[in-house]
């Protein structure tokens, strides 16, 4: 199972009140609903692996460099920089509740993989490319439907709690989106992300965008299918225009959108950890941040499994 950290943790801060306190009167709602849910998921799906893909840097240069729009909705001027905030528009209380829960598990012993100049989708891209095991990828982000496969499925975080979260594979994804997981990435680069800062080709919508990457099979051939004379149905002469109007930005948001997956994943290990690598330091956290029994509550599910 690979978590796509930051999804969770900020779903949980934003589900749960900030009333929710520790003892010293800091909020906890968001390590208190980030072990919630990492325990029903533990429970529900009894993975063997667990890996929390870290967003070490959120909004690498490289990616802005080639769309500067690239995210830039989310930069908090003047922000922290430090490893878990990177200069996302973190709240205040939340900042501290991402490095307490970065401490709780590296303190259980769970792989939580990050890298410089890369963000959690390419650490989830790369475990997913390079494990010889099935996985499943839990996140909200659908980015990263591009990492499904024969041996890969998504877990796509929606409203309501862990147990409807539905379950994606190939062909859920041309169910829902009329296009092949292959084509995903093409799609949505037509379409646009409001959410990632991708404008999308003017005019484009979902519908039209799946028709002209089924009509066409990717990118390439819908710039091609542009060029022609006479265009060829789904493309119109307005369509045509638009795309052509839009090759540079097609061709930098297919580098930005695309997951790298060979960064060097094999150096963790992977395998849950039905004890605590560091049980002093844990219960230290679970005492401090006042979720213990939200600890103690993970442990009995992995005891559970054994």
């Amino acid at each position: 199972m690979i978590l796509d950290s930051a999804t969770l943790y900020y779903r949980a801060f934003y589900a749960l009140p900030e009333k929710m306190t520790a003892p010293d009167g800091r909020p906890h709602n968001a390590i208190r609903g980030f072990l919630s849910m990492v325990s029903k998921l533990v429970s529900i799906h009894s993975p063997s692996g667990l890996v929390a893909a870290w967003d070490t840097d959120w909004r690498p240069e490289w990616r802005v460099a080639l769309l500067p729009s690239y995210k830039a909705h989310r930069v908090l001027v003047a922000a922290d920089s430090s490893d878990d905030g990177g200069g996302e528009d973190v709240p205040d209380t939340l900042s501290p509740q991402i490095t307490a829960i970065g401490q709780i598990l590296d303190a259980w012993g769970v792989a939580r993989i990050g890298f410089d100049n890369f963000e959690a989708d390419d650490v989830i891209a790369s475990v997913a490319a390079q494990s010889r095991q099935p996985n499943v990828v839990v996140t909200s982000d659908k980015d990263l439907i591009q990492v499904i496969n024969d041996r890969t499925s998504l877990l796509l975080q929606t409203t309501g709690g862990v147990e409807g979260w539905p379950i994606l594979g190939p062909d859920e994804v041309l169910s829902r989106f009329g296009v092949r997981v292959n084509q995903y990435v093409d799609y949505a680069i037509l379409r646009g992300d409001p959410s990632d800062g991708l404008p999308g080709v003017a005019g484009i919508g979902e519908k039209t965008a799946a028709s002209l990457i089924t009509a066409f099979g990717d990118i390439e051939e819908v710039k091609a299918a542009s060029l022609l004379t006479s265009p060829v149905k789904p493309m119109t002469p307005r369509i045509a225009t638009r795309i052509q109007e839009s090759v540079d930005y097609l061709d930098a948001a297919k580098q930005v959108v695309t997951a790298e997956v060979s960064l060097p994943v094999h150096h963790w290990e992977m395998s849950i950890p039905f004890e605590p690598v560091d049980p002093a330091r844990l219960k230290q956290l679970g005492e401090e941040w006042g979720v213990t029994r939200y600890i103690e509550a993970l442990f009995t599910h992995l005891t559970d499994r054994k």
